[in-house]
């Protein structure tokens, strides 16, 4: 099979690799319908992270083709959707619904998806089957359903976002625009959406954003003020995952108020002192995916939700290449590859 490989910074190429097996009985072999590059994808690839012929991709949808002995919630032939985390969903941490801290737990990405053939670990606690073969325009939604849906859903579930909310929006990828459709889903009542960018922009109001601040840092925060009265918002989500934006996002939220922060963390340090006098809440980290897909694998099929539209790139697998490059120049917001 066709699989990515990054070889070093900068550096993706498209190899020949040997299908996947069943190694264990929990496992499933899926045909990949459609996978994509995250913008955690991104840190190696800028030489931010360590990298040595490494497997890439963590998000995919598609089709079961074998299933191993003791494997009874799907079938093959089912379309399936998986998150980026393999869990039971059985143990005590699954069924507190952080799934993402399953103490079997496996990252898709030690495996890679970005490949026409993967292998699931504990696809029963994984794996979620659609109604039926879905039709191919609801492909690229589900896709985004294995991670930056559910990651802007678990942003802003923990940002507490909801009737009567204000809640502002660090970032402006994939997640942070998904966290706005997941805010506007959630019933809040403004959504402010940090964002520089024209097209960017012009999705956040499609998803529910009510207000756009281009500002950053301290000039940000004194535009949230400025927008909530000077209290600052009830609920901001961090996508980003740097110092700037953490500490933007802490200083936009006002005294009880909420941070849901998804943003991959690179040398990011909070001061105890201004922590300790914020009065805020913090709950973020790797998002659990696995405890919103039937209800977002729902929205989508029922077509309440159109997450696919963060997609604005579309490559065959074999140009992989060429899509981690206008990820990295921002020419496309996220790349979607078909296999």
């Amino acid at each position: 099979m066709r699989q990515v490989v990054m070889h070093g910074p900068g550096n993706v190429q498209v190899e020949d690799r040997e299908d996947p097996k069943i190694i264990a009985p929990t496992d499933a072999i899926i045909r990949l319908s459609a996978t994509c590059i995250c913008g955690s994808d991104l840190w190696p690839y800028r030489g931010a992270e360590p990298v040595d012929h490494q497997v890439m991709g963590h998000e995919y949808v598609g089709i079961v083709e074998e299933i191993g002995a003791d494997v009874r919630t799907v079938k093959v032939g089912d379309f399936v959707v998986g998150s980026f985390w393999a869990s039971d969903n059985t143990c005590e941490i699954c069924q507190a619904g952080y799934q993402a801290y399953c103490v079997h737990r496996v990252l898709m990405g030690t495996l890679g998806t970005q490949s026409e053939r993967a292998r699931i670990p504990l696809a029963d606690g994984t794996l979620v089957a659609t109604p039926g073969i879905p039709d191919p325009e609801l492909i690229p939604s589900l896709m985004a359903a294995s991670d930056v849906l559910g990651t802007g859903w678990f942003a802003a579930v923990a940002a507490e976002a909801g009737p009567g909310k204000t809640i502002a929006v660090v970032g402006d990828g994939a997640v942070g625009l998904l966290g706005i459709l997941a805010a506007q889903q959630l019933g809040a009542e403004r959504i402010i959406a940090f964002s520089r960018h024209a097209d960017r922009q012009a999705l956040a109001k499609e998803f529910g954003a009510t207000d756009i601040v281009e500002e950053r840092g301290d000039e940000g925060v004194a535009r949230i003020k400025e927008l909530t009265g000077g209290l600052g918002a009830h609920s901001v989500i961090e996508a980003v995952g740097t110092q700037e934006a953490m500490a933007q996002a802490i200083r936009s939220t006002r005294p009880g108020g909420h941070v849901g922060f998804v943003g991959v963390s690179h040398d990011v340090a909070i001061p105890g002192d201004e922590l300790f006098m914020a009065g805020i809440h913090l709950h973020g980290g790797p998002a659990p995916v696995r405890q919103y897909l039937p209800h977002l694998v729902q929205l989508i099929w029922d077509r309440k939700i159109n997450p696919g539209k963060v997609f604005d790139l579309v490559l065959p697998l074999d140009r992989a290449a060429e899509g981690y490059r206008a990820m990295d120049e921002r020419t496309a917001t996220k790349v979607l590859l078909t296999v």
